[in-house]
């Protein structure tokens, strides 16, 4: 049975303080995601801002002629919006649900009186930006410096970092679509670390079944995006660290009590 939804499971809104969470507490509505919903599109002014939980979002740069690649994701580590508080309002990027799940979203208005306090949040988010920006900038390097293999690597490591599975429901196309290259391309690149033994594949999943195997792959943008991230937010990782502990803790308290309760019989 799936555990409750919980604000908690974003990482961002975890590291917030008691005081600064209870103001927006109350204001975050719970979304469910579904797999190409559109949440903004390219110029649109920003209503809200949504925190994944258990979905991973897409922005993608849109080309004149509708073609598209992605410059950068964001899941339950992440925020979506940040073209609001850093006062631009609309993005020339559009931004689709990579991976089915759910979020919270905060009514524009809200997350700028949270913003304009200048508390936590507000550090947070800058930060939280430097490392998004980090990972856009380190997108565009990848896409013309490395191979597809590579590439696919990269993306692949990161989306498993947000997801608490090793498969994905995720077709070819869209594959392509993300990497902004040929299906064909990604039909060769699947199919080198498939005959290596790191990925199996079928129609619409994709299965990470070694994962030493992808990190001795990818290329270096894949730490750089993960070292930068741990700089900039260290107090949202550790929240992740201390939450994981706890629920490792409950398992193993769970399962002492199960085996005593064995052994009395």
């Amino acid at each position: 049975m799936p555990a409750a939804q919980s604000p908690n499971q974003n990482r961002l809104l975890a590291a917030l303080p008691a005081a600064e969470f209870e103001r927006l507490a109350p204001h975050l509505e719970p979304v469910e995601m579904l797999l190409g919903d559109i949440l903004y599109e390219s110029g649109g002014l920003l209503q809200h801002v949504y925190f994944p939980t258990t979905a991973i979002l897409s922005l993608h740069y849109v080309m004149e002629d509708g073609s598209s690649s992605e410059i950068a994701g964001v899941g339950n580590e992440g925020v979506l919006g940040i073209s609001l508080f850093m006062g631009g309002n609309t993005t020339p990027s559009r931004a689709v649900v990579q991976t089915s799940g759910q979020g919270y979203r905060l009514k524009a208005q809200l997350m700028m009186q949270e913003f304009k306090r200048a508390g936590l949040m507000q550090q947070l988010m800058l930060r939280y930006t430097q490392a998004l920006i980090t990972q856009m900038s380190q997108t565009a390097a990848c896409n013309r410096h490395h191979s597809l293999v590579q590439q696919l690597c990269r993306w692949l490591l990161l989306t498993l970092d947000r997801m608490p599975t090793n498969e994905l429901i995720m077709t070819q196309e869209l594959v392509a679509s993300m990497l902004g290259v040929r299906r064909e391309g990604v039909t060769e690149a699947a199919g080198k670390l498939q005959q290596a033994g790191v990925i199996r594949y079928r129609r619409g999943h994709i299965t990470v079944v070694d994962r030493s195997g992808l990190e001795s792959q990818v290329c270096e943008c894949y730490a750089v995006v993960k070292k930068e991230f741990a700089r900039l937010l260290p107090d949202v990782l550790q929240r992740q660290d201390i939450s994981q502990q706890s629920q490792n803790a409950g398992r193993e308290a769970v399962l002492r009590t199960t085996d005593r309760s064995r052994s009395r019989k």
